[in-house]
């Protein structure tokens, strides 16, 4: 674990001097993660939002909110045994999507924290996550509660918190979300 640690600490000092994209000159905080580094689940958020970008910390506004009730649902918790990051670490200004490019900019960063905290299950949260870790012609709506094995990670996909905020009519397809990665963490648990 002090291994992971270093490597964490090491990854968000670079993180923290980044100047990558254009959207590090408007910047308060980089938003790098958080959670446990032995997580077997990690969730992939799109970016920081007002409250993120003040804090320092990903998902603290209403959609973190409601994202910290649906991973308790399932046992899951940022404090004990889960993870959350974004595709960009850096708030886009008024909350707009990362453009591709900004968002390929920060990929980097994603990867190694996937290398460094080696989730079983990786949770795509909305569109970006899935357009940067599926595929850019990949969408939310044909990609959710599908499972895709790539290179030993379990990867899927729910609706953002966010839009669920907006649309509460998605909440149940997103409760059935959280029920299957719950039985996929559970199976991959008894295959161990």
């Amino acid at each position: 674990m002090n291994d992971k640690l270093a490597r964490w600490n090491q990854l968000e000092e670079i993180c923290l001097h980044c100047s990558a994209c254009q959207l590090a000159a408007r910047r308060t905080n980089v938003v790098f993660g958080e959670g446990v580094l032995d997580s077997a689940v990690m969730f992939v958020g799109e970016g920081p939002g007002e409250q993120e970008d003040l804090q320092g910390r990903p998902f603290v506004g209403p959609a973190g909110q409601l994202l910290d009730r649906m991973m308790a649902a399932i046992g899951l918790s940022r404090a004990e045994n889960a993870i959350i990051c974004n595709i960009v670490k850096c708030r886009p200004p008024g909350n707009r999507t990362p453009s591709p490019e900004e968002g390929d900019k920060c990929l980097p960063f994603l990867r190694a924290q996937v290398d460094i905290v080696r989730p079983r299950i990786i949770v795509c949260l909305g569109a970006t996550a899935v357009r940067h870790i599926f595929n850019p012609e990949s969408r939310i709506t044909r990609m959710r509660g599908q499972w895709l094995d790539r290179k030993g990670f379990w990867i899927t996909a729910t609706y953002h918190p966010a839009a669920l905020l907006r649309d509460p009519s998605r909440k149940a397809e997103a409760w059935a979300d959280m029920k299957a990665i719950k039985s996929k963490l559970e199976e991959l648990r008894i295959n161990e």
